[in-house]
C-alpha cells in the first residue's frame, strides 16, 4: 500500500489544488472577496483558512503536534489579504509544505502515529482527515465563483447537458489506467 498510497493521495491533493485554481483564475479580482452575506466566507477567508490549516498540520508533521501553537485559527476568518497576489502567496504556501511533507514520507512512516490537539492518528488517518477537510472547501470556493460568474463560469467539469457526449467520447476510446486529470 505504501508508496502506491503517498502517490495515490499527492495525486488526489493536486486535483483538488487545480480545481481551486481553475475557479479562482476565472474571477476578477474583487469578488475573491465577495460575502454572499455577514455569516458567509469569502473566497479569500477559505484560502486564509486552508493555508493556515495546511501549515499548522504539516510543519513538522511527523515530530509535534499539528495544531501550533503559533497559529490563530480564529484570526484565519478574517480579512487577512487586500489583493490576488497575497491570496495566492499564501495559498501556495500552504499547498507547498503539505506537498513537500507528503513527498518525504516513506511507507514505513504510515502507521506512526502524529497528533492533532492532543488526539492521536496514524499517518494514513491524518492524512485522510486533510483529503475530506480540504475539497470540502475546495468545493466551496468552486461554488462560490460559480455563483459569482453566473453564465459566465466554465465548467471545471462534465458541462451541464453535454454527458453523452463526454460518455460517446470517452467509450470510443481504448481503455486504459484513470488519471485524475482525465475529466478536465
Amino acid at each position: 500500500m505504501g508508496t502506491s498510497y503517498i502517490l495515490s493521495i499527492v495525486k488526489q491533493f493536486e486535483y483538488y489544488k487545480m480545481l481551486g485554481e481553475k475557479a479562482m483564475e476565472q474571477l476578477p479580482d474583487e469578488a475573491l472577496f465577495w460575502q454572499y452575506n455577514n455569516e458567509s466566507n469569502s473566497i479569500a477567508v477559505i484560502v486564509n483558512h486552508i493555508g493556515g490549516n495546511m501549515l499548522s498540520r504539516f510543519t513538522d508533521f511527523l515530530t509535534t503536534d499539528g495544531e501550533k501553537p503559533w497559529r490563530n485559527r480564529d484570526a484565519e476568518f478574517e480579512k487577512a489579504f487586500s489583493s490576488r497576489e497575497e491570496l495566492m502567496a499564501h495559498w501556495n504556501k500552504g499547498w507547498d509544505c503539505l506537498l513537500k511533507t507528503l513527498g518525504s514520507l516513506k511507507e514505513e512512516n504510515l502507521e506512526d502515529i502524529v497528533y492533532i490537539r492532543n488526539d492521536g492518528h496514524t499517518v494514513v488517518e491524518a492524512i485522510n482527515r486533510q483529503l475530506a477537510h480540504y475539497p470540502y472547501h475546495i468545493g466551496q470556493i468552486v461554488y462560490i465563483a460559480k455563483m459569482a460568474l453566473n453564465e459566465k463560469w466554465n465548467s471545471l467539469s462534465i458541462p451541464r447537458n453535454k454527458s453523452n457526449d463526454y460518455n460517446t467520447r470517452k467509450f470510443t476510446q481504448e481503455k486504459n489506467r484513470r488519471h485524475f486529470t482525465d475529466d478536465l
